[in-house]
């Protein structure tokens, strides 16, 4: 393609596109006298706790709170380990294994400001690992929107030394 053809299409592309901008910015600079803009609720879910590995035994103990200021109907917390789990292991209510590496397990309702929601697992690593990664995070959530995701997030690196990991 010769640098003409090159460059008309191009400056096209940048007409097309300030075109799609300024039809965009006149769209949203209309007249809104009148109109009431309904607020997006907002949810702040955080997860806290610790883990612990020993004798190929990992135990996870976590709270799930939403700091607010919306309820939350809903949300699942994702738990995901860098070595496999050993198969055949019954999971609390509510939690379901979604592979040997990751378990998914329900909140149920979170209200805003409210108490949080406890979790505890009590699970068997295939092999006895010296160490794993655990990554926690909110996999999914009913409405509101997180400004904040930062606190539903944590990836904890676990020594096989019996002490808690704290996230």
């Amino acid at each position: 393609m010769s640098k003409g053809v090159l460059g008309a299409a191009l400056a096209a592309l940048v007409v097309l596109g300030a075109g799609t901008a300024v039809g965009a910015a006149g769209d949203v600079g209309g007249d809104v006298v009148g109109e009431v803009v309904e607020a997006e609720a907002e949810a702040d879910l955080a997860h806290h706790g610790h883990v612990s590995l020993w004798d190929g035994r990992v135990g996870v103990w976590l709270v799930t709170e939403n700091h607010g200021p919306s309820d939350v109907a809903d949300a699942t917390v994702r738990l995901a380990f860098s070595a496999p789990m050993a198969g055949g292991q019954e999971l609390p209510p509510g939690c379901l294994w979604s592979s040997a590496r990751v378990v998914s397990c329900r909140t149920g309702a979170l209200p805003g400001g409210g108490a949080g929601v406890e979790l505890a697992l009590d699970l068997r690593a295939m092999g006895r690992p010296q160490e794993l990664t655990v990554e926690v995070g909110t996999a999914w959530r009913s409405g509101g929107v997180d400004r904040n995701p930062f606190n539903d997030r944590h990836r904890v690196l676990v020594l096989a030394t019996g002490d808690p990991y704290v996230f």
